[in-house]
């Protein structure tokens, strides 16, 4: 059940050794899902629980896990080590973790750690600490293995490629069905039903999917209506390949567009167009949130606009799809070539009621960045 060749594997792992050494790290802490996923394969959302990997300088990797993902870790990962934590009452499992690093010699070693994610919930964090910090001198390295992970190999691209072709597929299957009347749940259950049903997996956070005034929303929520004759549905979604992510973002009219839906159209769309010309190596995704803030502003649209715009994707879990570099203020991450980026222009006019969206993935190149989704970007307008 590996979706990577070992030689893939083992490409990852020197180069997170590589790192290692360069700052100085006797071994690494890893509680992110999405790191041991990079690294190893191992895919699951036992993570849920207490569970870390743990990689020594020499390359050495060992997994504490529980027993429900015993199994589950055999089957999907490269791991040949993996430790049990058993569940008991008053169970602390950072006292297993700290028996199964002194196993592996690490005792006084440099020890970096993964604390920001959430695979490691902060009543765990202060038992780690509080077992581990008189064993070992821990390290901040959350940002290690997420700067490795935000350059993309050729065969990650091939699984966002086909990421963003289940996503284009999919709104291609809703859109038809948006007219006055049509039921969220029924649009919803075509997105989400079109991915899975090609082979797709479940996506790292809920689609957002709202009408009427919910269209003015960024995030799920429970609850559907019907749309009416007259009516703006926003729609925020994602192919999803081997846990590979592809989002896309809409809004869709239904009737006759407003004037100020097409005035904000307009708007999106330039400062799309601009957001794709800073995207380039030699930028960062600072400069490139500049480019998005210059349109808004010089369309009096800063009330309306939100404090990003964008960010990179990849293997992700739950609770979200959005990887830690982000297109906001100040940013300095560099662009660089082989990564996946998701833009999207938000305009949320809480004062007409007007809400208006534009967003699609990017694989960025050596010079203007190639869009990996096939669908026009005219404002999509339903009967």
């Amino acid at each position: 059940m590996l979706h990577f060749t070992r030689e893939e594997f083992d490409s990852r792992k020197n180069r997170l050794l590589a790192e290692m050494a360069e700052r100085k790290l006797d071994a690494m802490l890893l509680f992110a899902q999405e790191s041991m996923y990079w690294l190893t394969g191992y895919d699951t959302f036992g993570f849920c629980f207490f569970q870390c990997l743990a990689v020594k300088a020499d390359g050495e990797m060992r997994l504490l896990t529980r027993s429900a993902d015993l199994r589950q870790a055999r089957h999907t990962s490269v791991l040949e080590t993996v430790t049990v934590w058993r569940d008991r009452g008053q169970a602390d499992p950072t006292i297993d973790l700290r028996d199964m690093l002194d196993e592996m010699g690490l005792l006084g070693a440099r020890i970096g750690v993964e604390w920001a994610t959430h695979g490691l919930t902060a009543a765990n964090g202060r038992l780690l600490e509080a077992r581990l910090g008189s064993f070992a001198s821990l390290k901040e390295a959350s940002d290690l293995v997420p700067a490795l992970r935000v350059i993309k190999s050729p065969a990650e691209i091939d699984y966002v490629r086909e990421a963003a072709r289940l996503a284009d597929d999919a709104f291609d299957e809703m859109l038809p069905l948006v007219k006055s009347g049509a039921d969220e749940a029924e649009l919803l259950y075509a997105l989400q039903g079109s991915i899975l049903r090609a082979g797709g997996d479940y996506p790292g956070n809920s689609f957002i999917l709202g009408s009427g005034e919910d269209a003015l929303l960024c995030r799920y929520k429970s609850g559907r209506r019907k749309l009416d004759a007259q009516d703006q549905l926003t729609v925020e979604w994602a192919g999803v390949k081997a846990q590979y992510h592809a989002a896309v973002m809409r809004t869709v009219v239904v009737g006759q567009p407003t004037p100020r839906h097409l005035e904000l159209h307009a708007a999106a769309r330039e400062a799309l167009a601009a957001v794709e010309e800073a995207m380039r190596p030699g930028r960062t995704f600072g400069e490139v949130f500049d480019a998005h803030a210059g349109v808004m502003e010089a369309h009096d649209l800063v009330r309306h606009r939100l404090g990003a715009c964008g960010y990179s994707l990849g293997a992700r879990y739950a609770p979200s799809w959005m990887e830690p570099q982000m297109f906001y203020s100040g940013n300095a991450d560099p662009i660089q070539p082989a990564m996946t980026l998701f833009a999207h222009m938000i305009i949320m006019d809480s004062d007409s009621g007007t809400a208006m969206t534009l967003g699609r993935t990017y694989l960025t190149t050596d010079g203007a960045p190639d869009p990996l989704s096939r669908l026009t970007l005219d404002l999509p307008v339903a009967d």
